[in-house]
């Protein structure tokens, strides 16, 4: 593993790691619709089968002409394929030429009618299965990128035996969760407004849920806990295999040995100041080759913003590290080689 920091220095009055981590969902989107017209009006939803009965949305995005690469995009938790974030980097890369895919983790987006069981972390098996069922649609092996908890989804499909590695050209992953009671205790022990927001966008997410598969039983009662430590002690209880909280937990921790059978080179971008993902956990990583640890100082959870007015920095970090310019493919080094 080779941990480099990398050059992104924010303007001074937006360092905070609050407002860093808060302001991108803040910002207007119809600036940003304008942007990725394109590439919006180009996609293609697809229902994939992902095994076992399972079906993941995703929207396929080609390119007029020879694609300059192929990419599968992940959202966070309680975010969707179009999460800001997820649209703005989309767009980016559908403009250098890129065939881009923005896949939807089970019950996120308006999806909740697919499954009937409900979604957790610990669900790998089906996005292997959304990889493996997407790679032969895509004109090159994809880059796989994910943000915070996608994050940590596409490092852990990468780690994993299935696709083969032939079908992986590298993982990108911003501000992943790297040890899940590390980030539950930031959110309890920090500024409560991320831990809130997390509990009522769970909360509306498992209330549509609810709606759709009454067999369910979702009880009032799980929604008056308010906690998310208590809310996810239950749903382990009641829709899960796991002892109990902390093996669930341990269950999609990156920390440890877990990356040391990476299968494709990965880098992982985090910023020191992260307030729910503690930089602490870096140094937990597994010590593989086939992994890199880029750092800045001040950037907060997926912000990495330089300005308000300015798009975020993730965009260029993602364009270097697949090697891509604006009008297609380029020898450009990574920011941070």
């Amino acid at each position: 593993m080779r941990h480099v920091k990398a050059p992104f220095v924010p303007a001074w009055p937006w360092r905070h790691p609050h407002f860093q981590s808060v302001l991108p969902s803040l910002l207007p989107h119809f600036r940003l619709r304008r942007r990725a017209a394109a590439m919006l009006a180009a996609s293609r939803e697809l229902v994939l089968d992902c095994g076992e009965g399972v079906r993941l949305q995703a929207w396929h995005a080609r390119p007029e002409g020879r694609a300059t690469g192929s990419a599968i995009l992940l959202h966070g938790w309680e975010g969707s394929a179009d999460s800001y974030y997820v649209v703005a980097l989309a767009a980016r890369l559908f403009g250098a030429g890129v065939e881009v895919v923005r896949l939807n983790l089970r019950d996120h987006g308006d999806t909740h009618h697919l499954n009937e069981d409900i979604f957790h972390s610990c669900r790998l098996a089906e996005v292997v299965g959304a990889v493996g069922a997407l790679a032969p649609r895509l004109a090159a092996p994809p880059w796989l990128v994910g943000f915070s908890l996608g994050g940590n989804f596409m490092l852990r499909v990468a780690a994993s035996e299935r696709p083969p590695a032939s079908q992986l050209a590298k993982v990108v992953a911003i501000s992943p969760v790297l040890h899940p009671e590390s980030a539950m205790l930031a959110m309890e022990q920090g500024w409560r407004v991320y831990h809130d927001y997390f509990v009522r966008k769970w909360s509306r997410s498992l209330r549509r849920k609810r709606e759709l598969w009454p067999r369910l039983a979702i009880d009032e009662g799980f929604f008056a806990l308010r906690s998310l430590r208590k809310m996810t002690a239950v749903m382990v209880e009641r829709h899960t295999d796991f002892a109990d909280l902390a093996a669930y937990l341990d269950g999609y921790a990156i920390t440890g040995p877990r990356l040391a059978t990476l299968r494709a080179p990965a880098v992982i971008l985090a910023a020191l100041d992260d307030p729910i993902i503690p930089a602490g956990d870096l140094g937990r990583l597994a010590r593989t080759p086939h992994l890199k640890v880029v750092t800045v100082p001040h950037g907060g959870h997926m912000g990495f913003l330089r300005h308000p007015r300015r798009e975020s920095w993730v965009n260029d970090f993602v364009m270097a590290e697949l090697g891509l310019a604006e009008a297609g493919p380029a020898r450009a080094a990574s920011p941070a080689s």
